[in-house]
């Protein structure tokens, strides 16, 4: 995933929001206002934007070729249609989404329901403003309360950010896939990290 580097900031992730949609006002060290709420049609253009960027740089995804959003619709109504398997959008006060991320199924059948795949892209023109780590922070306070008691992150192991910022929030290495990915001009190896979160029932 494209990744920006370590910022400060604030995040109070017990902060209630009563009079708007989203899940999480606030600003970061700079003074920028962002929010972060489950993502509406509106916001799929968008989303999609952001992830053709990363298709180009092949560090973030497998997909070789620039989707469309009705490519991207059916993708998209299965997750509204999943309330465990959420997508977010963070977006600055003028509405533009800077940053999305979600909890995909790991696996279909319903036994590895305790377990999520965890993505997260950062616009480019977002980078460099720890976006990506104020995300990855607040995704993992809602987890619990989604029943995953497992996040996974797939991460090419040539994409060095995004494994330094995943092992920054505790997420160890539980496999390599070597040579699994044929990215046209080299081969790439994935990296499987996870880490296990206590269930919201659980103390």
């Amino acid at each position: 995933m494209p990744l920006d580097k370590e910022a400060n900031y604030t995040c109070d992730t017990d902060r209630v929001e009563t009079d708007t949609d989203n899940l999480y006002d606030g600003h970061d060290s700079t003074g920028m206002a962002f929010s972060i709420a489950l993502a509406k049609q509106a916001d799929l253009e968008q989303i999609v934007t952001i992830y053709n960027q990363s298709i180009l740089t092949k560090k973030s995804t497998a997909d070789l070729i620039e989707v469309t959003v009705a490519d991207r619709q059916p993708w998209f109504e299965m997750h509204l249609q999943r309330p465990i398997r959420p997508i977010y959008v963070l977006k600055n006060d003028s509405g533009t989404v800077m940053a999305w991320g979600c909890f995909s199924d790991f696996k279909s059948r319903p036994a590895y329901d305790i377990s999520a795949e965890i993505s997260i892209y950062v616009h480019q023109q977002y980078h460099r403003r720890g976006l990506a780590s104020l995300f990855l922070q607040w995704m993992l306070t809602q987890a619990p309360q989604l029943g995953i008691r497992n996040i996974l992150a797939l991460i090419f192991s040539h994409n060095q950010p995004s494994l330094a910022l995943f092992s920054k929030f505790g997420f160890e290495t539980w496999g390599t896939m070597p040579q699994v990915c044929d990215m046209q001009t080299f081969v790439a190896d994935v990296v499987m990290l996870g880490k296990s979160v206590v269930p919201a029932n659980n103390s």
